[in-house]
This record gives C-alpha cells, sequence and structure tokens, in this order.
C-alpha cells in the first residue's frame, strides 16, 4: 500500500500548505509494525508520519466529537465504516459537514491488530495472522460514501457467506437457549465502557450509564445490570449503528456485540425499511426509530 500511503501524504500536506483546513485526521505507524493508530497532525511537514496500510483498521470518525464544539476545519481520511460515521455524526446534529474535508479511501479490508501482537508475541504460535479482521469479513460498504475527494480504487464487499446467518441462528433458538447464550454472553462484561466509548452513534453529550442522580442503570458487574446496559445501548443505537464492528474489536472479554446489533438492524429494516444507516446524507434525516409514521407497525399494542 505504499502508493496509497504516498498519496495520503501528498494531500495532507497540500491541505494544510494551501490552509484549506487546521488539522488533518489520519493514522500513523506505531512503535510495533502491527500498529497503525490515530494521529492529528497540523503541520505540512508532519504529513511524513502518515500511512496507509493494512493496520488502518481504526474508525477515525469517532475522534471528530473531541473537536464538536470547537471552529477548526478539519480534514479526515476515511474508510467505507469512517464515512457511515461521519454522516451519523452531521445527521445526529454533532458536527458540522462544512467543517469537514473528507478524503475517501476504498478500503481492502484491515487485519486484526491483536490477532497480529499475538502470533508476535510467541505465546500463542498458532494465532492465525492472515486474511481480514473479522469486522472486515461482514462489510458490506467498504467504499466512502460521503467525501469531497477520493484517492485509490473502489474496493469489491468483503461480506463471506450471508449477512444475517449467524442472526438466523440465533432466531431459531428457543426461548430458553436464547437465555442461556445471552447469559453466557453478558456474564463475561466487566463494564469498561469501551464499547460505548468507541461507538460514534454513542455521542450524547451526557449518557444514561453515568448518571447517578437518578442512577437509571446499576453499574455491578452482575448479570442483570450488565444485560441492563447492553440491552439499554443496542436499543440507543438501533437504526444508528453504522457497522463499523469497533465496539466488538475493543471488547476485552471477546464479547459477540455485533450478533446484537445486527439483530436490530435486521428488524429494522424488516419493520421499517428497506433501510441502512447512514449510507448517504441527507438534509433533516433521521433515523426510523426517531419519528413516528401513522403506519408502523403495532403489533406489540
Amino acid at each position: 500500500m505504499k502508493e496509497l500511503t504516498d498519496r495520503v501524504r501528498q494531500t495532507a500536506r497540500k491541505l494544510l500548505d494551501g490552509q484549506q483546513v487546521d488539522l488533518v485526521l489520519g493514522w500513523e505507524k506505531g512503535p510495533e509494525p502491527f500498529r497503525s493508530q490515530p494521529v492529528f497532525i497540523r503541520e505540512p511537514e508532519e504529513a511524513e508520519q502518515l500511512v496507509f496500510d493494512e493496520f488502518c483498521i481504526h474508525n477515525l470518525s469517532t475522534f471528530l466529537l473531541d473537536y464538536r464544539d470547537g471552529q477548526e476545519k478539519i480534514g479526515i481520511f476515511v474508510k467505507g465504516c469512517d464515512s457511515r460515521g461521519v454522516v451519523r455524526l452531521i445527521e445526529d446534529n454533532q458536527f458540522l459537514r462544512e467543517r469537514l474535508y473528507i478524503i475517501g479511501i476504498g478500503c481492502p479490508g484491515m487485519k486484526d491488530p491483536l490477532a497480529a501482537a499475538r502470533a508476535a508475541s510467541g505465546l500463542n504460535g498458532t494465532e492465525e495472522n492472515e486474511g481480514l479482521a473479522a469486522k472486515c469479513r461482514e462489510c458490506m460498504y467498504p467504499n466512502p460514501v460521503l467525501y469531497d475527494e477520493l484517492i485509490g480504487d473502489e474496493q469489491p464487499p468483503h461480506l463471506e457467506g450471508e449477512r444475517f446467518a449467524q442472526v438466523k441462528k440465533l432466531e431459531g433458538m428457543s426461548a430458553e437457549e436464547r437465555w442461556q447464550f445471552f447469559s453466557d454472553m453478558f456474564s463475561r462484561c466487566i463494564r469498561c465502557y469501551a464499547c460505548r466509548n468507541v461507538c460514534v452513534a454513542c455521542n450524547c453529550r451526557r449518557c444514561i450509564f453515568d448518571e447517578t442522580r437518578p442512577q437509571w442503570v446499576g453499574r455491578e458487574t452482575n448479570l442483570m445490570d450488565n444485560i441492563g446496559y447492553h440491552v439499554i445501548r443496542a436499543m440507543h443505537v438501533a437504526g444508528r449503528c453504522v457497522e463499523c464492528g469497533e465496539c466488538e474489536r475493543v471488547c476485552p472479554v471477546g464479547i459477540p456485540l455485533m450478533l446484537l446489533n445486527r439483530k436490530l438492524i435486521k428488524d429494522v429494516n424488516e419493520l421499517f425499511g428497506p433501510y441502512e444507516a447512514s449510507l448517504k446524507l441527507e438534509e433533516e434525516a433521521s433515523p426510523p426509530l426517531s419519528v413516528y409514521r401513522p403506519d408502523d407497525p403495532d403489533n406489540f399494542l
């Protein structure tokens, strides 16, 4: 991907040299070959720090929330999932479109840095490090959906198999089997909130899970409090999830959070669709669960 790295650096340098933006958000190489991490640059000469390689897995759109109250013009490099995150923030009135210069990159799929770290450590010589990261193997939209400039070639979807295969398997379980499945799944949660903090759709200024007066959700790591946390969070992002898979990727205990998210994506599409979140920027657009229509399904009443 050396050619893409060169173009990323040239583009960033051009934007900063011409004072078209005040800062650029991209990726730089970390201390290990399998670590490419987010970086903010403000000077043209800093463009040499930027890279685009198979480990640029972080969704950069989340970091825009740190700048939502400022006035700076920001250049941001986006893959398909990052661009959907940008659309999410604009439609949620968290960021102004005119403050962004968006550089799109067709994503060939990223590798999992954690799998690479395990393989490099020598502690697990059988750890698979080849192929795409789990979240990229289920990507339907690798190309940016919103951009001011596009570099590189467009890429085909990376989806392996049927999109909702695991969801349908879950739906085929009995109520008792589903309860056992989710109990086992959420009992592992340590309530670190990494999934919330990395989620671009979790962009509330004050989060219900941080409130103490009143305290809406218990903070213990028992099963019921854990289930309450994950179900409430999943419902809050229902119809707004951009399927970047970052929540599941950063979970330190390996909870398959995208299974729950995809169940709601499937349901929202069937009940209120056809609908896919954040595929295009529409003025005053609202997700299905944020509006009311007289013909909405009401079988639960």
